[in-house]
């Protein structure tokens, strides 16, 4: 997994939100085991703790569970993997719009535009 770090965040804010893009696109499947602390940190090249502090945030959002013995593991829980994937989704959109209005199209411009796009692709 390539890890796209650069210096305008904090870095385990970054880790977080990479993790959670690959388990919300699927790239990490539900149940599956994620890399060792130690083993992801390296793999990231970054500290172990900055890893660790990324999947303990994933935790508590109920994303990643722990088990003590035998590492970490995506939830399994699809309900919360699609509600955490249209939250960011909206956060995207919430974006797009406040650069779209900026940039002076409206509400329907904005829309016009996006279905020219997508016509295009």
């Amino acid at each position: 997994m390539p890890w796209d770090l650069l210096n305008d965040r904090p870095i385990y804010t970054q880790l977080l939100e990479q993790i959670k893009r690959k388990i919300v696109s699927g790239e990490y499947q539900a149940g599956e085991r994620l890399p060792s602390v130690r083993e992801y940190a390296a793999e990231a090249g970054v500290n172990p703790n900055t890893m660790q502090k990324a999947l303990a945030e994933l935790e508590r959002e109920g994303l990643v569970r722990a088990e003590r013995t035998a590492g970490r593991y995506i939830t399994e829980d699809e309900t919360l993997i699609q509600q955490v994937r249209e939250a960011l989704a909206r956060e995207q959109i919430a974006v797009f719009i406040t650069i779209m209005k900026d940039l002076g199209y409206s509400r329907e411009d904005s829309m016009e535009f996006i279905a020219r796009v997508l016509k295009e692709d």
